[in-house]
């Protein structure tokens, strides 16, 4: 099923843009292509989100800490990119449901974000203390847009470490930012801010019909 969104325009204050549809890879494509993500709990349907305020990150003006940048040149920690994405997803469930008593991060969503992967669009970065993976994140790369979807860290400082891994990555290749969803205060403090749905549109080359 070929799933069209409405307009992102014509979301609800709070952001709601549209109910129900599947997760298939095509419907998520279709959903990120206009900065539209799925969020919801287990006794909801799908629910599809466009806020219209939008926190991103543009790499270069990432901000990392003297502690960050003292943790990231020790020798005891590796980083992978697209080594066990299935792992992340897992532990990124897990982290959430210890810390808050639950997760929106459903089986569903879980196998969708696999299927994803496997067709190339969904990636993880991986943080690893000798074989142990302590930390990482993962999301969909499109049109040079990484859209965050989740990140855990069971180490300190675990999640700062992928993200800048992730930003050394979108660097090199010229990503025009990484979406983070919603504002937080953890993200404004490593460089991260809000801009109008409009300017993350215009990113992702997105034209309404």
């Amino acid at each position: 099923m070929n799933v069209h969104f409405p307009a992102p325009t014509e979301a609800n204050e709070d952001g709601l843009l549209a109910i129900g549809g599947d997760l298939s890879p095509q419907t998520l494509l279709n959903a990120y292509r206009q900065a539209c993500f799925p969020w919801y709990s287990e006794d909801q349907p799908i629910l599809w989100w466009s806020p219209e305020s939008r926190m991103i990150l543009h790499c270069e003006e990432f901000y990392c800490s003297k502690r960050l940048q003292r943790r990231l040149k020790q020798g005891r920690y590796s980083f992978t990119w697209d080594k066990a994405l299935e792992a992340v997803i897992s532990q990124c469930i897990d982290v959430h449901s210890q810390n808050s008593g639950g997760t929106w991060i459903l089986p569903a969503m879980k196998d969708a974000y696999i299927a994803l992967h496997q067709q190339g669009h969904a990636h993880s970065v991986e943080v690893w203390d000798s074989d142990e993976l302590i930390g990482g994140l993962y999301g969909v790369l499109l049109n040079q847009v990484f859209f965050a979807e989740s990140m855990f860290s069971i180490q300190r400082d675990a999640s700062k470490m992928a993200i800048a891994h992730l930003v050394e990555i979108g660097q090199e290749a010229a990503w025009k930012c990484i979406d983070c969803q919603f504002y937080t205060k953890h993200l404004s403090s490593l460089g991260a801010k809000e801009i109008p749905r409009s300017v993350l549109l215009s990113y992702c080359g997105y034209e309404k019909d």
